[in-house]
């Protein structure tokens, strides 16, 4: 008989999972993984802020990484530096500066290992209603921006030319991601978090004949990951986080092998 903390950590990481499977797609699709980093860095400066004006971490966490989307939008059309270098100094300084200002708070005790790591052992009733509410508003929000933000990924110019608006779109997207990063910060924690975006999607690339196959396939993945890798965690008395992504990089390897797969969405894409 599984204990109560290790089955609401198995529903909130499926549940986490199930969000982030579809957002990894885009991510691979649109080369967006250091953008990703950069946002998941960009949470413990959300942490610091939140611990020094008494704010709902999750707020706190989405409100900064929503900052540093319009932050990198704005640098980006001053076209003074690329796009790499902008998000290396966006990610690098804000996770600086949310370490200086924990630090500072010497009144404050707080685990820093559990944020950057996370602690999805952790997790309460109240926190498997916030990441099974905010991901059914995330996938209900990116099925209604699907068709715009794949066109404006397969050619931004034409989406433009039929009036979908791809800036838009993508200042969406990013808003998306800045929710699933402020949910998923305590189960993986900042330093794990663009890692379950990414690497089920990548495992899902080889085996999908259209981007929407991809989308489901990478929601299943990480759904196994998570399971797998909190077994394994009970199993071994691992790190549960670190045991979620390892998972999620055997599964990786595992699709990796000669299966004759179809890749018609990698090729559209």
């Amino acid at each position: 008989m599984l204990d109560d903390f290790f089955v609401r950590a198995l529903i909130a990481g499926i549940g986490l999972a199930l969000m982030a499977g579809p957002l990894g797609c885009f991510v691979i699709w649109r080369r967006m993984a250091y953008f990703g980093d950069t946002m998941a860095h960009s949470a413990l400066l959300g942490v610091a802020l939140s611990l020094l004006f008494s704010l709902n971490l999750m707020v706190s966490v989405f409100l900064v990484a929503a900052v540093v989307s319009l932050l990198l939008l704005f640098l980006q059309r001053r076209q003074a530096l690329s796009a790499d270098a902008l998000l290396g100094i966006l990610s690098h300084a804000t996770l600086a500066i949310g370490l200086v200002m924990v630090a500072f708070m010497t009144w404050v005790r707080i685990d820093l290992i559990a944020f950057l790591f996370g602690d999805i052992l952790a997790v309460t009733v109240t926190d498997i209603y916030f990441i099974w509410g905010g991901g059914i508003l995330v996938l209900a929000a990116l099925a209604w921006l699907w068709r715009p933000l794949l066109a404006a990924t397969v050619n931004a110019e034409l989406a433009e030319a039929e009036g979908m608006h791809p800036e838009r779109v993508r200042l969406l997207f990013m808003l998306l991601m800045a929710v699933v990063i402020a949910i998923a910060m305590k189960i993986v924690g900042i330093m794990l978090i663009t890692s379950l975006l990414i690497i089920p999607a990548a495992a899902a690339r080889r085996f999908s004949s259209t981007p929407e196959i991809m989308a489901v396939l990478a929601s299943v993945i990480g759904a196994v990951a998570v399971v797998g890798g909190l077994f394994g965690s009970l199993t071994y008395d691992t790190p549960s986080g670190p045991s979620i992504v390892v998972a999620a990089l055997l599964l990786f390897i595992l699709s990796l092998l000669p299966l004759g797969s179809r890749r018609a969405a990698d090729k559209a894409l």
